[in-house]
């Protein structure tokens, strides 16, 4: 048996059983043992992060500043080391997980700098003899809970604005991949972090995070995963009459029209789809191409589709990992019977594939002849499943492109200004790619979507300020 990888609570590694951490490109190794939390130790963690809540609150803003920047540059200096963690218990290739390692260290970086730009305002009142300021304070014990399709980068995005703003956490990483988020915890224990102003409680979500959610004393909670569990945070926290901040599901559109670059068009979609095996929010799974193009785009898409190479995230070959567990594999399975079944046709993939070693590998899967009422074109599939379906111009595939429940990111590929110009306006998506993969943003700019996508203020950059503070007015009378 490997060794315990714990729960931190309080400044203390605590934790008696532990699960295997199974690597999916190979269901033999473990990746590591890690502990699951009880609901007694959730709570435990709780109060920990309540009772050091006071004094890091008040913490001078220096001290914030070189424990975040000290935690960015060891991430940095670890990337390959983070890297191929992530992607053993992930199934991201080597270079997507030490892309989202360096990400991460950019993160705290960011957010290190933000601790020496805390602004406020001085305005005169309309009353004589009065001035108005208007600072911005921490809330409180932050809950966060978040998924398993990035490990390490969505953990940073919540922490290191919830620490540079004076707040504490309690962090619950995805039960799938608890051995990033451990890391990065360690990396900020070391960091000089005081007793319970971070604490990581592993495990499952019906314990652990439902302990979260149900107490008072947790000040507000940033969630990011699956419709469903976001509706269930948005009722437990309006009980309570807590701040809560949503990231859900995607069904993100990419419009290809006659005028696009045929080789930006088809590696555009491609990288969107299918890297990072299709497992993100943001990635693009309904491709809307109009006529012109639509025969020559499906015929380069499918031969760019059946020549990615699937295997071990660790090779360097591979341009496709591992579906992340059989539960994931089994609903991507699923939803290409069912596109089957609704009369959609697969030009490529579709198929599972056999490797060295035995892991979730699927092949990347192509539908066309697909309209948007099917299942496969509103619901998420969160795999490499992408549907093409073909419109007449423009305005119907805007028209398609909008006719969703889901609302986080949308992507045209097109040479002409006038109808980018009219898709960036008209598009109903929190973020708008034109000639760029829907999938993939930066780290110092707002991430965020509509509709059914996101509910609350926008993640990453200074917008991170609209949830992980409160806005103070106070007046002062003159003499």
């Amino acid at each position: 048996m490997s060794e315990l990888h714990k729960n931190l609570i309080n400044g203390e590694w605590v934790g008696a059983d532990g699960v295997e951490n199974i690597n999916p490109s190979n269901i033999n190794e473990v990746v590591g043992v890690y502990a699951r939390a009880t609901a007694e130790e959730t709570k435990q963690a709780i109060a920990a992060a309540k009772a050091a809540f006071p004094a890091w609150s008040r913490s001078g803003i220096l001290e914030r500043h070189a424990i975040l920047s000290k935690a960015s540059q060891e991430i940095l200096a670890r990337k390959q080391e983070l890297g191929e963690l992530l992607s053993r218990e992930e199934g991201k290739t080597l270079p997507e997980g030490i892309g989202e390692v360096t990400r991460a260290a950019q993160i705290f970086d960011f957010f290190a700098g933000e601790t020496l730009r805390l602004a406020g305002e001085i305005l005169p009142s309309a009353r004589p003899g009065l001035t108005v300021e208007i600072t911005r304070e921490p809330v409180g014990v932050i809950g966060i809970i978040t998924p398993w399709n990035f490990p390490i980068a969505i953990p940073s995005w919540k922490m290191a604005p919830a620490l540079a703003y004076g707040n504490t956490v309690v962090i619950k990483p995805a039960d799938l991949v608890p051995g990033s988020t451990w890391a990065i915890v360690d990396i900020l224990v070391r960091a000089g972090l005081p007793k319970g102003v971070v604490n990581l409680v592993m495990g499952k979500g019906s314990v652990v995070g439902q302990t979260m959610l149900e107490s008072p004393d947790v000040n507000a909670v940033s969630f990011t995963g699956s419709v469903g569990t976001g509706k269930r945070v948005a009722e437990a926290s309006i009980k309570v009459g807590r701040k809560f901040q949503l990231e859900m599901g995607g069904k993100n559109p990419t419009i290809v029209l006659d005028d696009a670059d045929l080789k930006v068009a088809v590696e555009s979609v491609a990288q969107s789809a299918f890297f990072s095996t299709g497992q993100r929010c943001t990635a693009s799974s309904r491709v809307i191409v109009t006529e012109g193009i639509h025969d020559k785009f499906v015929e380069a898409l499918a031969e760019r589709t059946r020549n990615l190479r699937v295997g071990d995230a660790l090779d360097k070959n591979t341009e496709i990992g591992p579906v992340v567990d059989p539960s994931q594999l089994k609903q991507d399975t699923d939803y290409i019977e069912i596109g089957k079944g609704e009369g959609a046709k697969i030009v490529a993939g579709g198929e599972r594939v056999t490797k060295d070693t035995e892991g979730y590998f699927l092949q990347p899967t192509l539908f066309t002849e697909a309209t948007n009422s099917m299942r496969i074109a509103r619901e998420e599939i969160f795999g490499p499943v992408a549907a093409v379906i073909r419109v007449k111009d423009y305005e119907e595939a805007l028209a398609t492109a909008n006719d969703t429940e889901f609302g986080l990111s949308a992507g045209i590929v097109t040479t002409s200004l006038k109808y980018a110009t009219h898709f960036k306006r008209n598009s109903e998506a929190g973020m708008v790619m034109v000639n760029v993969p829907t999938a993939g943003v930066d780290f110092h700019v707002p991430f965020g979507g509509r509709k059914g996508s996101s509910y609350g203020s926008r993640e990453q950059g200074k917008y991170a300020a609209e949830f992980f503070t409160i806005v103070k007015t106070a007046y002062t009378a003159a003499g």
